[in-house]
């Protein structure tokens, strides 16, 4: 048995904090041990039952086949569609996101991420307002206020607290907790609020009236006040507002609680004037908490791309977006897409019903590492190498900031930029030979 190797400071490929400060002990090319990571990374670097074999779906059954023709038959699905749907894209590097924008101009399709049934309200809002972000390291290093607004990072994102935000120790905060207040908003009690120094409890679908109060008190209208906004007394909404106001650097965090409460996108864009107003009084920024590891990632790819971060239409010829019509959700739930690739992402066990049920009447393609309810739909199935594990690549945070992941053992599984070249490549033999045979 071979010597083990450790590997420092590798990047955590699970979540949007990308934690870069990972040891990992390999020996041969099995991984032995995993260092300072939380449990949900530690989990996903050492592994677990993975689907080795492609399939396709022969008289019902998915049946094991070759990769070539996985690919092949992937293709067909592609090119036989008037309008198909590149969906997923948040758990793989960039570099498959490039090859997965070149395939959906190949087949006049629509290429969407995750981030419309999470954070894509967030995305909208900051389209119409700006963003007055920050790094995660300026947060660590100058932040004595930190909010934590409908987000629960304590279970989400479990060394987000230590590594960037309230727990942590930077160059202008040595004293780490005990130098930062701690505000956490939300419509319960979470394990994040009960390391709040203040906590409030909101009523479900208020946040943008309680955001909408907060921007009267700093302003210095708050006559105009109930006595009670969402839940929370007047006079505890006055306490906030002067805690922001009086923060030498500030920072909020948002998360799905704001997104996908009543107001959804407007909430953002009332909260990005909340602290734009509050930088008349201190320095503040605001971030949203990304979910999976490169969520952020497909939105920067497709942007510098298509001039669009999600939802783009390649069905005219050229880039087109509309949020409402050209999403994922949209687009199954007036049966316009007539075939699907779902691709670092599990579509069958977050749409609703109702578009999971949509998505079930037509062909679906699945490139994934482990088996999920959308295997269950799939006509086509290739497992692919784990990025950040098995194969390089790199990787938005989610404060835009990008990293290099690496490869850490061997795999004999295909990466998900190689299995999409393939499907490319295989799309335009196929599209080839039925212009000759047409000529």
């Amino acid at each position: 048995m071979s010597e083990p190797i450790l590997i420092k400071d590798a990047v955590c490929s699970f979540c949007g904090c990308l934690c870069d400060d990972i040891d990992v002990e390999v020996a041969g090319s099995r991984i032995q041990r995993v260092k300072h990571a939380c449990r949900l990374g530690s989990s996903k670097i050492m592994g677990h039952e993975r689907m080795q074999n492609p399939m396709i779906r022969k008289n019902g059954e998915l049946v094991a086949t070759s990769f070539q023709e996985a690919y092949d038959r992937a293709a067909q699905i592609l090119l036989a569609a008037n309008e198909p749907l590149l969906y997923g894209w948040a758990c793989t590097s960039c570099e498959a996101h490039k090859k997965g924008i070149l395939l959906a101009e190949e087949v006049g399709g629509v290429i969407d991420s995750t981030a419309t049934v999470c954070h894509g309200p967030s995305v909208i809002g900051i389209e119409e307002k700006g963003l007055p972000g920050a790094t995660l390291g300026q947060v660590k290093n100058r932040a004595d206020t930190i909010v934590f607004w409908g987000c629960n990072p304590a279970e989400a994102h479990p060394r987000h607290f230590l590594r960037y935000s309230s727990n942590s120790s930077g160059r202008f905060t040595p004293q780490g907790r005990d130098g930062r207040k701690v505000v956490v908003v939300d419509v319960r009690e979470t394990r994040t609020a009960k390391n709040a120094d203040k906590f409030f409890r909101i009523n479900p679908g208020s946040d943008y009236e309680v955001i909408s109060a907060l921007r009267m008190l700093i302003a210095g209208k708050g006559e105009s006040i109930p006595e009670e906004v969402g839940g929370v007394l007047k006079a505890d909404l006055a306490d906030l507002a002067d805690v922001l106001k009086s923060a030498r650097f500030g920072a909020l965090f948002f998360g799905l609680g704001i997104t996908h409460s009543r107001g959804r996108y407007k909430n953002i864009d009332n909260a990005l004037s909340l602290v734009a107003e509050l930088n008349q009084y201190s320095k503040f920024v605001i971030m949203p908490m990304r979910g999976h590891y490169n969520v952020g990632g497909i939105g920067q790819t497709l942007a510098w791309s298509s001039g669009y971060p999600m939802s783009v239409d390649y069905t005219r010829g050229a880039p087109y977006f509309n949020p409402g019509e050209t999403a994922a959700c949209d687009l199954l739930a007036r049966r316009d897409a007539d075939a699907a690739l779902v691709i670092a992402a599990d579509a069958g066990s977050n749409f609703p019903r109702a578009i999971v049920e949509a998505l079930a009447e037509i062909p679906v393609i699945q490139i994934d590492p482990y088996e999920n309810p959308t295997t269950l739909l799939s006509d086509v199935v290739i497992p692919c190498a784990i990025a950040g594990v098995e194969v390089e690549g790199t990787a938005y945070r989610m404060d835009g900031l990008a990293l290099r992941l690496r490869k850490m053992v061997d795999c004999s599984l295909p990466s998900d930029e190689e299995i999409l070249t393939h499907i490319l490549e295989s799309v335009q033999k196929q599209r080839g030979s039925m212009s000759t045979k047409e000529a």
